[in-house]
């Protein structure tokens, strides 16, 4: 079994005691270091790589917004921040923590909160073994690159742009040209994209910000940070209670809304998004 290796900052000794009990029903649950100021928290994080941080918000000096403002985004543990005060909710979802605890830590919510950070640090996972699969079929077969004389092939003089409607990898000599309507959704790991259309995978080096120019935001739309769907291949929007969607696609492919793109569920529903037959 993987162990959380888990961090507790906070600057009252028995708040972090308490938290330190609780966790100990947690079985996957290891607790590496602990940090009672911001600085300290910073310093723990370089030193220790956790997967998860109980970080409290009110601390002297650095608060716990500060300490997240501060750390390199390639090694951010996962983040629950706990605090006193409920009208700091809001703050922590919008600092992009993955949860928040109010004090005093009840069981039944810390729970909750551990089976949150279970599925994201999965979900993590498996995006690494994603990337690590897509590095391998590159260097067995071969991964394509998008063909930039076709991408920037579109008018914009004064008028609104036209997107291609073909996308063209170059794969060695070889050049495949997708038409762009029957993209599907496209996936990203690392350098490396998927591109999923007609019943095909493509595997190729490019970055999102490449696709989504080549691309129509009429009907493709990042929902994402890792994913670009085509709108007309949505069939359901199932909400989720952390306020995150999930979009199942006609091929039966599910897809997570997060919530950092919520503002495309207003998109789906006025009229993009097709009813199920």
């Amino acid at each position: 079994m993987n162990r959380i290796r888990t961090l507790l900052v906070d600057d009252e000794r028995l708040a972090r005691r308490g938290l330190e009990l609780r966790l100990a029903a947690a079985a996957d649950v290891e607790i590496v270091g602990e940090g009672e100021n911001g600085r300290e928290a910073i310093e723990q994080v370089a030193a220790l790589a956790p997967d998860l941080m109980f970080l409290d918000i009110q601390m002297p000096g650095l608060s716990g917004f500060d300490v997240l403002a501060r750390l390199p985004q390639d090694s951010l543990p996962v983040v629950v921040f706990v605090t006193a005060f409920d009208r700091y909710a809001i703050d922590a979802f919008e600092a992009r923590a993955l949860d928040y605890l109010l004090k005093p830590v009840e069981d039944a919510r810390l729970e909750q909160a551990l089976a949150r950070v279970r599925r994201t640090l999965h979900e993590r996972a498996v995006l690494e073994q994603h990337e690590r699969m897509l590095g391998l079929l590159a260097d067995v077969r071969g991964a394509g690159e998008l063909a930039p004389e076709e991408l920037l092939a579109r008018v914009t003089g004064g008028a609104a742009p036209r997107y291609p409607e073909m996308i063209a990898i170059r794969t060695g000599r070889d050049v495949v040209r997708i038409k762009s309507a029957e993209i599907d959704w496209i996936d990203a790991a690392g350098d490396y994209m998927c591109v999923h259309a007609a019943g095909e995978t493509h595997v190729l080096r490019a970055t999102m910000k490449q696709l989504e120019s080549a691309l129509d935001p009429q009907l493709f739309q990042r929902v994402h940070r890792s994913a670009i769907v085509n709108l007309t291949r949505v069939r359901r929007l199932r909400p989720h209670a952390n306020g995150e969607y999930f979009l199942t696609l006609e091929s039966g492919q599910e897809l997570k809304l997060s919530r950092t793109h919520r503002d495309k569920v207003e998109l789906l529903l006025q009229g993009s998004l097709r009813q199920p037959a």
